[in-house]
């Protein structure tokens, strides 16, 4: 431990809602300090969350912890936030709707502006707090009503400073693009109309936004087409719309809403490759041999109209069933869904092959009313179609990315670098507790060697807490203008081309294919098209981070509230988690919640962290991560979206 010698540091600050909090420094390596301990009396007018400068106090330094005092707040982390507006004896108070430090802001009656106790609502901070001493702020909008159907999702929306709705100025700009192919979009472009292409999605979807189609070679290999929707044919760069698709950079699915990157008019509109409507297109043709390996490919802006709109569950029943009824009815097309499912099985077997990371979780499908009450929580299913177009996706922006990584010219890489050597050594460490061996050094280790233990786990008891420590051994992949390789796929070069609609690397990705295309980019469009991906993967990978936390939040609201519903009932579960106030149970429909170790009584537990296990003082018994447990839930935190069960015998 370095010797503290600095009286001034900044940090961000994680406030409890006991009141205390620690400042977490920028600067870890030239302090020595991860965080410094800030009492109630010493906060300041800081807020959960607030860039901070810190004074430490020399003889608050105890071993391995510094104690300081907030003297300054370099900047906000919210002047506004979203919360659930609540009444006691005679004063409004409001608690941010994501924040868990349990700070609350107090509302004069007089700035209640109309809200009822329940209402979300949106609140602006007039007074910050001192020194343990409440902030003071007022309700600018009523977002929902107490009860109001879908008003939860809509006030967490809000919460992340995401707007469901488009500017009047983009809507107008919409209205402006035809909505049906003009002569000039067809000049140059490769006619497949004629051609066997149709689409294959989940049953809801409306943003269609790829295509295939599948022929067999007379020597014997397949002519795999990916056909993407050319979505900027009509969103042109630098329009209000682009700026908006930029600023959003990615759609986010919330069970049952999307926030979409583009409008409805256009995501659902003309380029969604609707069945039976022309639609322009950019194509990806590859020649694909018995092996996996691309041995040519072909780039090029087409128009097609699609033959069927199929989906999943349909082409999975034929595939996998048999179903009599469904192939007759697509008997046009069985061969090409025969040829389909074949390709993807040689796709995959040659990836998997390579060392390909092929993680099979179980996702949750979580049903809602009218009211948005959650009547059922299921697993969402993963069949043989789907499979086929995640193989198909992959190969497509593999292929894609090693076009134009050779080509030299800016470009949007999908990036997933390899592990830590600190997370290696812990997931080392995990998998001999449970007597499996990895293969190889943490310094150096290939996801072939992973993937050889996800197949040494497949199908036992083990296998899902296996993959979820694995899992979050990885690093979470990003994009760069950089080609640093798809740790997790096992390849040099990869992107994502295939999607943009709902994703703004997809969309410049496309620009700069087709300039390529007409011709070649240098000079000053070369410099500026730098700057634009450069830009553009900062704002897309941040934009991506934010929209995961969002979904993450809305499905533990939404199993919160159905787990509310089931209060004292018995479940079978796995333990898929340990923390030092207790394990995590997941039960069979993917609804975690804590068993709190003071809960156990039946002797003292202690925690053998490296182990990932609590053991017995007295009766060694043991509770491990991956074991099976029998679990009653006990109570429901609907506020803190908490779920905490108790073990049953």
């Amino acid at each position: 431990m370095a010797k503290y010698t600095t009286k001034y540091l900044r940090g961000v600050l994680s406030k409890h809602k006991r009141g205390y909090g620690f400042v977490v420094l920028n600067d870890k390596e030239e302090t020595g300090y991860s965080d410094i301990f800030i009492p109630p009396d010493n906060m300041g007018t800081a807020m959960h969350g607030d860039s901070v400068t810190v004074m430490v106090d020399p003889a608050g330094c105890s071993g391995q912890s510094l104690e300081g005092k907030i003297v300054k707040v370099l900047s906000r982390a919210m002047t506004q936030f979203v919360g659930t507006f609540s009444k006691r004896d005679g004063y409004g108070y409001v608690k941010p709707e994501n924040i868990k430090s349990g700070e609350e802001i107090l509302i004069k009656k007089k700035d209640w502006n109309g809200s009822c106790p329940g209402d979300k609502v949106m609140v602006k901070i007039t007074c910050w707090p001192v020194n343990g001493r409440q902030g003071e702020g007022k309700i600018i909008e009523i977002i929902s009503r107490k009860d109001e159907a879908g008003g939860d999702i809509k006030a967490l929306i809000r919460s992340f400073q995401i707007q469901d709705y488009f500017p009047e100025k983009v809507i107008k700009e919409i209205g402006l693009i035809p909505q049906s192919i003009e002569k000039k979009d067809l000049k140059y472009r490769k006619d497949l109309r004629g051609k066997n292409i149709f689409t294959l999605d989940g049953a809801d979807a409306k943003d269609l936004d790829d295509a295939v189609s599948v022929e067999r070679l007379k020597n014997g290999n397949f002519l795999l087409g990916v056909h993407i929707a050319d979505v900027s044919n009509y969103v042109k760069e630098g329009s209000l719309l682009d700026r908006e698709a930029l600023k959003r950079s990615t759609s986010i699915y919330l069970i049952d809403r999307v926030i979409p990157m583009l409008p409805q008019g256009i995501s659902n509109g003309i380029c969604s490759l609707n069945p039976n409507q022309d639609r322009l297109t950019l194509s990806v043709f590859m020649e694909i041999d018995r092996e996996g390996k691309v041995v040519s490919h072909d780039i090029c802006e087409s128009v097609i109209c699609s033959k069927e709109r199929l989906v999943y569950t349909d082409i999975s029943d034929i595939l996998e069933l048999d179903d009599k009824d469904l192939k007759k009815r697509y008997k046009n097309i069985l061969p090409d869904l025969i040829g389909m499912e074949e390709l993807a099985c040689i796709l995959r077997k040659k990836r998997i092959n390579r060392g390909s990371l092929d993680f099979d979780f179980d996702e949750a499908f979580i049903t809602l009313n009218k009211e948005g009450i959650p009547i059922s929580v299921d697993i969402a299913e993963r069949r043989i179609a789907n499979r086929i177009i995640e193989e198909f996706m992959i190969i497509t922006n593999e292929t894609v990315a090693e076009h134009f990584y050779h080509m030299q010219l800016p470009f949007i890489y999908r990036i997933h670098e390899k592990p830590s050597i600190d997370k290696m050594e812990e997931f080392q460490r995990f998998l001999l507790s449970l007597g499996i061996r990895l293969k190889g050094s943490p310094e150096k280790v290939h996801p072939k060697a992973l993937n050889d233990i996800l197949n040494q786990v497949e199908g036992k008891e083990n296998e899902n807490v296996v993959n979820t420590v694995m899992l979050r051994s990885m690093k979470k992949a990003f994009y760069g203008t950089g080609c640093l390789g798809h740790f997790g796929l096992g390849i040099e070069y990869y992107c994502h081309f295939t999607a943009p609609i709902r994703r703004y690397p997809d969309l410049i990705i496309h620009r700069v294919i087709k300039e390529t295309i007409k011709g070649s980019i240098y000079g000053e469009r070369l410099e500026d098209l730098k700057k634009k991906t450069e830009e553009a993967s900062t704002i897309a990978s941040t934009a991506e981070r934010q929209a995961e936390e969002l979904e993450r939040e809305v499905e533990k609201l939404k199993k919160t509230q159905y787990m509310s519903e089931h209060i004292r009932e018995e479940y079978d579960g796995i333990i898929s988690g340990i923390a030092s106030f207790g394990f995590f149970v997941t039960l069979v429909n993917t609804i975690e919640g804590l068993v709190r170790v003071d809960s156990l009584k039946d002797d003292y537990y202690i925690l053998e962290k490296d182990k990932y296990r609590f053991v017995g003082q007295n009766h060694h018994k043991v509770y491990s991560l991956g074991q099976k447990v029998r679990i009653k839930v006990e109570s429901v935190d609907l506020e803190n979206r908490e779920v905490n069960f108790i073990l049953q015998p």
